[in-house]
């Protein structure tokens, strides 16, 4: 019988946070679903020291090379076999009921296409830091695209058929592959997020501000492309300015770390 679910992780190199988050997938209450771990060209040998390998709904997919994610979730979503496909990284922890209650709410909403939960957050020794803003309705999520989507990726759970319709792209843009999906899709979709933190997810204390700088840079790029393409010249000089204030913003705390290291 084929799965419920078919939850995709993308590894590259996920060392020893890699065991707590496949754990976490392990010790789900709701057990109907298949784990596609897609090694990205890992060279730390951390997949095959996971203790869960012998778990049949453990299906680990290597080919040595490095293609990136948005490329890998595409192959996993060929891949699946279940209804319902999960996203999950490498470095986040699933709450237990996570999958239960996503499946539950999709089995009861067939009008939304991609469901989120709230997030949770930590440092990057497992320290709860606090928690990241959410929106719960389509509406409310959608009402300022070029602010970017509250949808935090590791949270996504859809029907395999809007994935197959609405692929990542691949390659995708700078570390903001979810962000164009999303506002890609947004007009002709349903977006829902369960307002219950059902994922802890890995905030980094500091980020190089050239990562951050490459990150809106990339984002703007896919925005500016959209509206221009819809015609809302409004909505490219929003996200420009919506750009420059975070640019500030981050460069200030990288003065910040900087004065402080």
């Amino acid at each position: 019988m084929p799965p419920a679910i078919t939850v995709a992780l993308s590894v590259l190199n996920g060392g020893k946070v890699l065991e707590s988050a496949v754990r976490s997938v392990v010790e789900q209450s709701f057990v109907d679903w298949e784990l596609l771990i897609l090694d990205d060209g890992s060279t730390d040998g951390a997949i095959d020291k996971l203790p869960f390998l012998h778990d049949p709904r453990i299906i680990v997919v290597r080919d040595g090379k490095n293609i990136g994610l948005s490329g890998r979730l595409n192959q996993a979503v060929a891949m699946a076999r279940g209804r319902y496909f999960a996203r999950m990284d490498h470095d986040d922890l699933c709450h237990p009921e996570r999958f239960a209650r996503q499946v539950a709410f999709l089995d009861q909403h067939p009008e939304v296409d991609l469901l989120a939960t709230q997030c949770a957050t930590m440092d990057e020794n497992g320290k709860p830091n606090g928690a990241l803003p959410y929106a719960t309705s389509h509406e409310d999520i959608c009402a300022r695209p070029w602010l970017g989507f509250p949808m935090y990726h590791p949270t996504w759970m859809g029907r395999v058929e809007w994935f197959c319709r609405h692929p990542y792209q691949d390659p995708g843009p700078y570390c903001c592959e979810d962000q164009e999906l999303l506002l890609r899709a947004y007009r002709s979709s349903r977006y829902h997020t369960l307002p219950a933190q059902l994922l802890t997810y890995r905030l980094r204390t500091h980020t190089a501000w050239r990562k951050l700088w490459r990150t809106r840079k990339a984002l703007f790029a896919v925005q500016a492309k959209y509206f221009r393409c819809q015609k809302a010249m409004g909505a490219i000089a929003l996200a420009f300015a919506a750009t420059v204030l975070r640019v500030g913003r981050d460069a200030a705390r990288e003065v910040r770390h900087r004065l402080l290291s």
